[in-house]
């Protein structure tokens, strides 16, 4: 479900919040004004499976791209099909180690998998994929 603004979607999810280390503000658009006054895609299956990795971790996720607005998707150059213009993930590996937060993420039902130098892409799409960013296979593989 869409909200025009995280303000919005704060103010309707309120009363239904079950994630407590997850906000609206940090998945919401991150376009600063620039597209959408911070649009925010709500699935509760997603913030489900995201809590769950962050249980199988047992460490705080660092969520540095969510939900994106259409313009800020191309202005960031996401794919054209980008399951964040709905609702996916990048989280940072930080002090992760990048194969556990990787099979946790399978673990907690993340079918959308794309391994970078310094984050770990996951998203719920029906067809499931995995993918290295460009410059990052040899450091997964390494690791």
């Amino acid at each position: 479900m869409l909200f025009e603004t995280h303000k919005q979607a704060c103010e309707a999810l309120a009363e239904i919040w079950r994630w407590p280390h997850f906000s609206v503000e940090e998945l919401a658009c991150r376009c600063r004004g620039r597209f959408c006054d911070g649009e925010y895609w709500h699935d509760g299956a997603f913030l489900d499976a995201l809590e769950m990795l962050r249980a199988q971790i047992g460490a705080p996720l660092r969520v540095t791209s969510g939900h994106r607005c259409r313009q800020w998707n191309a202005a960031v150059g996401g794919a054209p099909r980008s399951e964040h213009k709905t609702i996916a993930a990048d989280i940072a590996i930080g002090r992760h180690a990048r194969h556990e937060l990787k099979d946790a993420a399978v673990r907690a039902g993340f079918s959308g998998i794309g391994m970078a130098r310094t984050f770990l892409h996951i998203d719920r799409r029906s067809k499931p994929a995995r993918w290295y960013y460009k410059g990052s296979e040899a450091v997964w593989k390494t690791s």
